[in-house]
């Protein structure tokens, strides 16, 4: 493990199972939950957590420690944590191509990045129309190779995870043409588009709309020529959580990044975690972290291991579906 340069959370698994962190809110959620598996700590003593993505072909994720300016990789084969990268744009999001190769949201240059199999670093989006982008923040690759991402202003707005400038453009999220490059601006009026993630067969895009109130995720019809149709409100966070980045399962559900928003009626230790919801909108489960999680991926040999990005820590839960690919 490299040097800590924020808390380590302390930990302690459950002795019984099923683990009592793993709560059903719905009967749906019953058959994903295994057993005798429970949530694990894997690493701690990060400033922020973010952005996790597995790499199956070297038994390894990475994850971003935004206000470190750093990438941590953990090694499956060792249960180690080394850096990666460093300095690192003070990268948030992280995805891969159909090539395999790492795309990246950077605060620090405002910019999407691929990092080539021999470890050069392009430059795919940085403007549009002439303007700077705010602050790339999460990232999805669909199976054209399109790669989408959001954009609004958090690493701008301070000196901690990025560097303090002025909004050139409005909060959005855009589409990079895999043919050509281009860079589209495909959604514009949402406060603060965060996570995002396609469903299994790609006809729906969420977007998690992160500064409204309720935090929503949205649902846009994903048409095949890569332009969005119409949308509906899928989620609604009544009670004052905070909804951040997401990942999809095979069988459509929803495993979302939770937390308080600090609201007075909110209770933070039982709003920690990630909140599951069913293709329908509806909160079938929650597992419950001691740290408030940011975003999460799906990884493991069979892709069946929950990766949680938590404020300090990196957690993980082998759980009974796998990730949509």
């Amino acid at each position: 493990m490299p040097a800590t340069t924020g808390p380590a959370i302390p930990f302690q698994p459950s002795a019984r199972y099923p683990d009592p962190a793993i709560e059903i809110l719905d009967p749906r959620m019953r058959p994903l939950r295994l057993f005798s598996a429970g949530v694990e700590q894997l690493a701690s003593g990060l400033r922020w957590a973010e952005g996790p993505v597995w790499f199956g072909d070297g038994r390894y994720l990475l994850l971003s420690d935004i206000p470190n300016d750093r990438i941590l990789r953990w090694d499956e084969t060792t249960g180690g944590t080394s850096v990666f990268r460093q300095p690192a744009g003070h990268a948030n999001g992280h995805a891969r191509d159909r090539q395999g190769r790492l795309v990246s949201c950077e605060h620090l240059g405002r910019r999407i990045t691929r990092t080539e199999h021999d470890g050069r670093i392009s430059v795919l989006a940085e403007r549009f129309e002439g303007a700077r982008l705010n602050s790339p923040n999460d990232i999805t690759v669909a199976r054209d190779s399109s790669i989408w991402f959001t954009d609004p202003s958090f690493g701008i707005e301070s000196d901690w995870e990025g560097e303090r400038a002025t909004p050139e453009r409005p909060h959005a999220v855009y589409r990079i043409d895999p043919q050509t490059g281009a860079l589209r601006c495909v959604i514009d009026d949402l406060a603060a588009p965060n996570g995002l993630a396609f469903s299994p067969d790609e006809s729906l895009l969420y977007v998690i709309e992160s500064r409204a109130t309720p935090r929503r995720i949205w649902a846009y019809a994903h048409q095949a020529d890569g332009t969005l149709g119409p949308r509906h409100l899928l989620i609604e966070a009544s009670d004052h959580g905070a909804l951040d980045g997401m990942a999809v399962d095979r069988d459509g559900n929803l495993w979302c990044g939770y937390g308080s928003t600090g609201a007075p009626a909110s209770d933070a230790t039982t709003l920690d975690g990630v909140r599951v919801y069913a293709s329908d909108g509806t909160a079938i489960g929650h597992i419950h972290l001691p740290e408030r999680c940011a975003n999460v991926c799906f990884g493991g040999a069979r892709h069946n291991r929950l990766f949680m990005a938590a404020s300090h820590s990196l957690y993980a839960l082998y759980v009974n579906t796998a990730g949509a690919v």
